[in-house]
């Protein structure tokens, strides 16, 4: 028997359970309190950033979503859905693959969804993982290039109307495609903004097709910048929680990052994640950043907006713990947790159960 005198935070730091993550996340759940809701401070090291001012609900959401708050990345899980293969621009760096299984990096997944498929997966996964609070479209294009975004995004709120709904786009159509995204309910947003000097972007990107028009060089750097900040300011005054994207790339926009982050501290983004060059496609011969370079260009950063430091790079369609994408496991692996969740989840409810009749006598 549980004695009435005990806390539930205490039970929540007790438990001892084979991957006692879940079920910590099942008890934090049940008995949030303030202390646990909010998620982890700005550790900036600059005491001027304070970072937007966020309500109650979105402040719930972060403490839930593992991409904004690192402690949650350990106890909450996300889904991608690949439902958006078209991209609406071609940057340097970037190769989408749409049936491949091996590779694990943005941009890649083993089947593109249809709206319903996504839906029938979400349910599945949901069920069965019940520590997955986001539900995210990434890709493999962009999301606002697709209208299946949208679709999908309908259905899943519709069976899910609490789930955190999460997207990743370049920008390019934010402006014009907000209204959307607040229909459907997106509350959080990641923005890959790489540069905000044209020049520097114009040797990130390729082209961009705008308005059914191809645009290159500056010209087209011009049109995407001008857009992703345009449309993050709408989305931040919107009450969107967002992250911007940076892809750290050697001898191109290394030395400017600070300049991004100088920018997204006046438009409002939550926090910002610096990711390591993966150096394929006509980007093929640069060396990536080392880890010390790019420590470096996060405690620059960090004066002016939060950064992130545990992102995993994650494919078009993975899901599960961010440390632990179940997209990339054997079935077998993914069916032993499935049982251990199931198992847990069973210990919680007796637990509580146990707990309620003691706190009723």
């Amino acid at each position: 028997m549980i004695p009435k005198c005990i806390s539930r935070v205490c039970i929540i730091n007790a438990l001892d359970t084979k991957n006692s993550h879940l079920l910590r996340s099942y008890f934090t759940i049940k008995f949030r309190t303030e202390e646990n809701n909010l998620p982890e401070k700005n550790q900036s090291i600059d005491e001027t950033n304070k970072g937007p001012i966020l309500g109650e609900e979105l402040l719930r959401k972060i403490s839930e979503h593992p991409c904004y708050d690192k402690n949650a990345q350990h106890k909450y899980g996300r889904i991608h859905l690949a439902v958006a293969p078209k991209c609406n621009i071609q940057c340097n760096f970037c190769v989408r693959e749409f049936d491949c299984v091996n590779e694990s990096r943005p941009g890649v997944t083993s089947k593109v969804l249809t709206p319903e498929e996504a839906l029938e997966k979400t349910k599945q996964i949901l069920a069965e993982y019940p520590f997955i609070k986001v539900v995210a479209i990434a890709g493999p294009g962009d999301p606002l290039a697709n209208d299946e975004t949208f679709e999908t995004f309908d259905l899943i709120r519709k069976e899910f109307p609490e789930i955190t709904l999460c997207m990743s786009t370049n920008g390019l159509m934010l402006p014009e495609k907000l209204q959307d995204m607040l229909r459907v309910g997106v509350s959080t947003l990641t923005v890959t903004v790489n540069a905000i000097d044209p020049e520097i972007q114009a040797k990130i990107v390729n082209h961009i097709v705008y308005h059914g028009k191809v645009y290159r060089g500056v010209e087209a750097a011009e049109i995407l910048i001008k857009n992703q900040l345009q449309g993050i300011k709408a989305a931040v005054d919107a009450g969107i929680v967002v992250k911007v994207n940076t892809v750290l790339t050697p001898t191109i926009n290394d030395k400017h990052v600070v300049e991004i982050a100088k920018k997204l501290n006046e438009l409002g983004v939550y926090i910002m994640n610096v990711m390591p060059l993966i150096n394929q496609g006509a980007f093929a011969d640069l060396e990536p950043p080392t880890a010390e370079e790019r420590k470096d260009v996060q405690a620059a950063c960090e004066p002016y907006v939060m950064q992130m430091r545990h992102c995993r790079q994650c494919r078009a369609d993975a899901y599960g713990l961010l440390a632990q994408d179940m997209s990339q496991m054997s079935e077998e692996r993914r069916n032993i947790i499935k049982i251990q969740t199931k198992e847990e989840m069973e210990k919680a409810r007796e637990i509580l159960t146990e707990n309620d009749k003691e706190e009723k006598a």
